[in-house]
């Protein structure tokens, strides 16, 4: 079976909503490196729609707490409000306090009509919906301008500036960028989420612009088809496919009783994202059920050619859910790895 690695989700979010505290995420972090069963910590990121601890500040503080994981951003949703500029820096400062391990998964965040406080996010930031796509092809080419550590000029729609030179400059060389997108998933009540043309512009953005692609809300067979259009993509726009990481942002529920995984994880999905999400939507975004169900499904997930699969516990006893991953479907996913 090919190798995967995996990482853990941290719900950044359940902080603001009162179901945990700062600490238990430095706690379950500093558990899941001892382990060994991770080489990631993803959080997410928001500012008015979906409000929690902000991305880089936690990492920040997770840098000090952990010592072998990547700290990663999936994704960056408010990439597009953030002036790259002063993002470079922070991410570059980021770099230099973990030695090395940080990893930007950007995104273009969601469209006005998805929700009033999306609307009103972008309304505050003196962001339009529909700049969304350039301002983040614009950023990630200001990112890798800067975080050369030399001086450098730009002249582009939304930002120019002449003889910049950010500092510290980043460890690693080249910072990685990663683009996460989900053009084909189900929406919240099933259906594609974007039309053909849409969903060739985000492939192909990720083929030009991105050092790896994000997904989520695909099935393994999905998964291998889209992977193989990014990559003849990626080979037509000169670059190599075979240096392009793969990763899935996905969920993860324990039980023996599949249909009260997938209930509780409905549960807390509607109360994290203050929505309504249909079961289907829930199914198909969840590996849930007994260990060997688990183990199953991701197993699938792995031999459809994903490098790296990153879990959310789906479920507010966080300690119960990391500590059955670890001792019940870990064990049986290291040998593929």
């Amino acid at each position: 079976m090919p190798r995967a690695s995996f990482g853990l989700i941290l719900a950044n979010r359940a902080v603001v909503l009162g179901a945990i505290q700062a600490r238990d995420l430095i706690e379950l972090s500093q558990q899941a490196e001892a382990s060994g069963a991770f080489d990631t910590l993803w959080v997410g990121d928001s500012l008015l729609a979906k409000p929690r601890l902000e991305a880089i500040a936690l990492l920040s503080a997770l840098a000090g707490a952990t010592s072998r994981m990547r700290l990663a951003v999936g994704c960056m949703a408010t990439f597009v409000h953030r002036h790259p500029l002063l993002l470079a820096q922070q991410w570059a400062s980021l770099d230099v306090l973990s030695r090395g391990r940080a990893l930007l998964a950007v995104c273009l965040g969601g469209p006005d009509e998805q929700s009033a406080a999306q609307a009103l996010e972008h309304r505050v930031m003196g962001i339009r919906s529909s700049e969304r796509v350039g301002r983040m092809e614009e950023g990630i080419q200001i990112l890798r301008k800067v975080f050369s550590g030399e001086k450098v000029s730009h002249q582009g729609e939304f930002y120019q500036f002449e003889g910049v030179k950010i500092e510290p400059r980043p460890v690693q060389q080249p910072c990685p960028i990663w683009i996460a997108s989900n053009p084909t998933g189900l929406t919240w009540k099933g259906g594609a989420s974007a039309s053909d043309a849409a969903v060739e512009r985000g492939f192909r953005r990720v083929a030009r612009f991105a050092d790896g692609w994000m997904t989520n809300k695909v099935t393994p067979a999905q998964f291998r088809e889209q992977w193989a259009r990014i990559a003849r993509m990626t080979r037509a726009e000169g670059r190599n496919p075979d240096a392009l990481g793969s990763a899935l942002y996905h969920n993860i529920n324990i039980n023996e009783d599949r249909p009260q995984a997938l209930e509780e994880s409905k549960t807390f999905l509607d109360t994290y994202y203050t929505s309504k999400f249909s079961p289907a939507f829930v199914e198909g975004w969840t590996v849930a059920g007994s260990p060997a169900q688990c183990i199953a499904e991701l197993r699938e997930y792995v031999a459809a050619g994903l490098t790296h699969i990153s879990l959310r516990l789906t479920s507010w006893d966080q300690r119960g859910q990391l500590k059955r991953f670890l001792a019940e479907v870990a064990p049986a996913l290291a040998g593929g790895r």
